[in-house]
């Protein structure tokens, strides 16, 4: 399995518009972010998508993404699926209609906000011109090839959303508090990529150190953090991070071995 980070920022994105930051004038490609996406890739050619970020067409192309069999999605804020409307693309090149998983509720937003994404395929002769998306709402555990995805219910401030553990690997973004019930489903993880916004306190994100304490809790193998704001410098965190931990970037690639 590979997994690949399409994106590390926050919802503006680094480079934030209109700022002169140290960050934000960084020559380091390290921080230039896009919003927050990951690839995974199974080892049948299984091809899964997590959330369809504001950047997706750009992230598509960079990464020279050909195929996405079925999106996951954390929960609805624009940064996380405003980029629906580029899976027509993926329609096109399949010529399928492509299932979306996640929470019930969060399905049920996106179907109001993006109705026109889901529904009929058009004509043939008109060929696939709109996203056609399916919703299936999902509470536990599926099986994907040789993936087996199961939903880690978390909660953003007091929103609850879900993360995903794709065999030993786990990816939880926009997250302030694990409940208990939730713990188990991250034991035994070869790599835990986590959500770690900023140093600053924040209501509904982890900052560096609940990151981290987090991180040590559920002791994954290697750690990489993710969803950075500007004020999060690529080398001065990794400077300071624990060993095991590290911080993620655009286009890092992350290949897991075994289930």
């Amino acid at each position: 399995m590979e997994v690949v980070i399409l994106g590390s920022g926050s919802s503006a994105g680094t480079p934030v518009i209109g700022c002169t930051c140290a960050v934000c004038r960084s020559g380091d490609p390290r921080n230039h972010r896009t919003r927050a996406s990951i690839w995974v890739r199974g080892e049948e050619g299984e091809s899964l998508l997590v959330d369809t970020s504001t950047d997706m067409r750009h992230q598509a192309l960079r990464e020279g993404m050909d195929r996405v069999d079925a999106v996951l999605l954390t929960h609805t804020h624009a940064d996380h699926i405003n980029g629906i409307d580029d899976m027509r693309a993926f329609n096109g090149l399949q010529e399928q209609v492509i299932p979306v998983y996640g929470r019930p509720a969060t399905l049920e937003e996106a179907e109001k906000r993006f109705h026109y994404c889901f529904g009929d395929p058009p004509p043939p002769e008109k060929g696939w011109y709109i996203p056609v998306l399916e919703a299936r709402p999902f509470t536990d555990a599926l099986e994907w090839g040789s993936l087996t995805v199961t939903p880690i219910p978390v909660e953003h401030g007091r929103w609850p959303i879900y993360g995903y553990r794709f065999n030993n690997l786990a990816y939880i973004t926009d997250v302030k508090r694990i409940p208990e019930a939730s713990w188990p489903l991250l034991e035994d993880l070869d790599v835990l990529i986590l959500d770690c916004l900023r140093y600053r306190e924040h209501p509904t994100h982890l900052r560096v150190d609940e990151a981290v304490a987090v991180a040590e809790r559920i002791g994954a193998r290697r750690t990489v953090f993710t969803h950075f704001t500007h004020e999060i410098d690529f080398a001065r965190l990794a400077d300071a991070l624990p060993e095991g931990m590290e911080p993620g970037h655009d286009g890092l690639r992350i290949a897991v071995s075994g289930r």
